[in-house]
């Protein structure tokens, strides 16, 4: 039999050991101040600063449906761009969250190669947010795995970690084993679209491919990329 008992702490003592805390917690942000992750600036909370932020430039209307790539101008609701007619994705819509600039770029390697894994749930929120309309008719989140040895030497899977966000925000489960990275890939930074199908081709597998019925026609599946700008 297991026993259990809440003893509570005299007035006195809570009080001084909240003070206790409250100084720690004081010296820690005096002696390892919370860094912008775009700027590296000193910054209050887990967020950017107000200089990176105002930078920022979230991908709104109008784009196109397809690939979510932004119109200089507004061409009319339901349009296609040149691009997504022309050579057309394998799936049916993309949606980012922000252009992929400065700032965005110092967010996408904070997360990954920073260990700024507090930026995750503020990333998903903004995932979230671009993608409301698919994640509405969405039956189950897939995050892109990572081949054991990076996940070994990284730690963590960041797609996972937003995966977690985005469900926690809109409540659409998360299917983590869907997906199985059979081999491992380069590094894919400084490569061009086409080099990165090539390197990615055959890298991964359904993990369990004899429930169709669960994952097959008919579901719709949102993946969630390591990063959902563009």
């Amino acid at each position: 039999m297991a026993l259990s008992a809440n003893i509570a702490l005299p007035v006195p003592l809570k009080r001084a050991a909240d003070a206790a805390r409250a100084v720690l917690r004081t010296a820690l942000d005096l002696a390892l101040p919370t860094l912008c992750p775009a700027c590296r600036e000193p910054v209050e909370g887990r967020s950017l600063c107000p200089a990176c932020w105002s930078k920022l430039n979230f991908i709104t209307r109008p784009y196109c449906e397809r690939l979510g790539i932004p119109f200089v101008y507004d061409p009319g609701p339901g349009i296609l761009s040149m691009e997504s007619i022309a050579n057309p994705p394998a799936y049916n819509r993309a949606r980012a969250a922000v252009r992929f600039d400065e700032i965005s770029r110092g967010l996408v390697h904070a997360l990954k190669y920073g260990d700024r894994l507090d930026l995750a749930p503020m990333m998903g929120r903004w995932i979230s947010n671009a993608g409301r309309e698919i994640l509405a008719e969405a039956d189950a989140l897939v995050p892109v795995p990572l081949h054991w040895q990076r996940l070994w030497a990284r730690r963590f899977n960041q797609s996972a970690m937003l995966a977690a966000a985005i469900s926690a925000g809109c409540g659409v489960p998360i299917s983590a084993g869907a997906l199985k990275r059979i081999k491992p890939t380069a590094q894919q930074v400084g490569l061009s679209r086409t080099e990165r199908a090539a390197a990615l081709s055959w890298s991964m597998t359904c993990s369990h491919p004899a429930p169709r019925s669960r994952a097959a026609p008919g579901r719709s599946v949102a993946p969630a990329p390591p990063m959902s700008m563009c």
